[in-house]
């Protein structure tokens, strides 16, 4: 009976040495490794030539310089929604870095000594971390900022090329379905990787559609501030029409009454969210019923959000948007 006992002991003591003890180092190493894993920042990027961006505050006028990938954060933030997915949001920030070095190096002296400035309309959105937290629910600030500078900072130094060359990355909101030819908005010649393609999953969002709704003289009213001879008899069956369309479907050209009116200069005058849209008129009023948002050229945001979603990652989407193009490093 004692030499069974002894026996199982030595047996156990075996199992010990050669199984459990190990067996709890590993484990021990494993949960350290992922520690570290989890507490390891991404390394600043050396940016040899683009470090700082001197940035024009378009309210009071004032010129920030402000670290190029601080700037970008800033850029996402205020561009794209920071619940979107994380390969959608990668995206945005090699656009907007895309973007800022094309301003640097292509618009000299456009806002004297800075480089960019803050406005939308002329160049792109940013807003502050402080700014921006305000914005958010106090229970996500932490969390979403820290999704945003992931983005911005695994990406860092990163661009798009066309031919050696940072690209003029445009973006806008959404689509509608199908992006639009920058030679079709802003009447420049072909711009080779800034080309129309189609996207999937865009109708899901808000911006998608929208309407405007005016009366027959408030038309006319609008009309008249760039128009000043503008007449239209209502009277008429085709006092308003749309003329001539962009390969995307977009307006490209309608005639309200005695004149022709651009898409473009007809979505800035009515204030309309994008260029696709049709007419109708119902007693007294005139409905513009709109698809997408902005003006259809390069990245769009939700159609980005869409790929994302599908399991693509940046790169796939940016390749999708751009034609022709390269990820590089500055």
């Amino acid at each position: 009976m004692f030499k069974i006992k002894k026996s199982l002991i030595y047996f156990f003591i075996f199992i010990t040495i050669i199984i459990i003890i190990p067996a709890l180092c590993t484990r021990r190493k494993k949960v350290t490794d992922i520690k570290i894993a989890e507490n390891k920042e991404v390394p600043k990027y050396d940016y040899t030539k683009y470090g700082k961006v001197k940035l024009l505050h378009k309210s009071d006028n004032s010129i920030e310089e402000i670290p190029i990938d601080e700037y970008i954060c800033g850029v996402v933030s205020a561009e794209m929604p920071a619940n979107y997915e994380i390969e959608a949001l990668k995206a945005q920030a090699i656009s907007a870095r895309t973007y800022t070095i094309y301003k640097i190096e292509n618009s000299k002296n456009k806002h004297g000594e800075a480089d960019i400035c803050d406005d939308s309309t002329c160049c792109q959105a940013w807003i502050s971390k402080q700014d921006r937290f305000q914005k958010w629910e106090e229970a996500e600030r932490e969390n979403n900022w820290n999704k945003i500078t992931s983005a911005v900072n695994t990406t860092a130094g990163k661009i798009i090329t066309y031919k050696n060359e940072p690209i003029n990355a445009f973006f806008h909101s959404n689509s509608g379905g199908i992006t639009e030819s920058a030679s079709n908005v802003w009447g420049e010649k072909d711009i080779p990787y800034l080309k129309s393609v189609e996207t999937v999953g865009e109708e899901g969002y808000a911006q998608y559609s929208s309407e405007v709704i005016l009366t027959k003289q408030e038309l006319i009213e609008r009309l008249k501030i760039e128009y000043p001879d503008i007449q239209i008899n209502y009277d008429e069956e085709e006092c308003i029409k749309i003329l001539e369309y962009t390969t995307s479907k977009r307006v490209k050209t309608i005639k309200f009454g005695n004149i022709e009116v651009s898409g473009t200069n007809a979505r800035s005058i009515l204030g309309l969210k994008s260029t696709n849209f049709e007419i109708k008129i119902d007693g007294d009023k005139i409905i513009f019923s709109v698809i997408g948002y902005g003006h259809g050229v390069g990245l769009s945001k939700t159609g980005a959000n869409s790929m994302a979603k599908q399991g693509k990652n940046c790169e796939e989407i940016i390749k999708h948007f751009y034609t022709g193009v390269e990820i590089t490093q500055l």
